[in-house]
């Protein structure tokens, strides 16, 4: 399991995520690829921001599952969120999942970026990531 930091010399972070994330020594990295609200066969989960951005984190941790690994095990994530408009559901639907996989506030670093598009015009939200698991 990762160890979070916010040293105070800083200024605390503006949102969930950690300042200073470091991976035990023993452990080795894995990235995961921009994720998108698909589901198993392919179709779009929905056509709103919360349901694209909640099928996000249940395929990230079917991924994590696959590794033998937890929400706990994530050391960075990156969100692409398309427009300033897909924030309030992006936010409600992260929140959400947030307070089942990091209870403790324990959370990864993490960096958002709006962007004028994605990869597809339907795709409202995508999201990478770093795990660190036992080598």
């Amino acid at each position: 399991m990762a160890s979070t930091s916010n040293p105070s010399v800083i200024g605390a972070p503006v949102g969930k995520y950690s300042h200073l994330v470091e991976a035990p020594a023993d452990h080795r990295t894995i990235h995961i690829s921009g994720q998108v609200g698909t589901l198993p066969d392919g179709s779009l989960a929905g056509p709103d921001v919360a349901t694209q951005t909640r099928q996000i984190f249940a395929n990230i941790g079917e991924l994590l599952a696959s590794l033998g690994a937890g929400p706990g095990d994530l050391v960075k994530l990156t969100s692409f969120v398309s427009g300033v408009s897909c924030l309030p559901g992006y936010f409600r639907a992260r929140d959400e999942v947030y307070a089942e996989w990091f209870a403790e506030g324990d959370y990864p670093a993490h960096s958002l970026a709006v962007v004028q598009a994605l990869a597809k015009p339907e795709l409202a939200v995508e999201i990478e990531g770093i795990v660190a698991i036992p080598a």
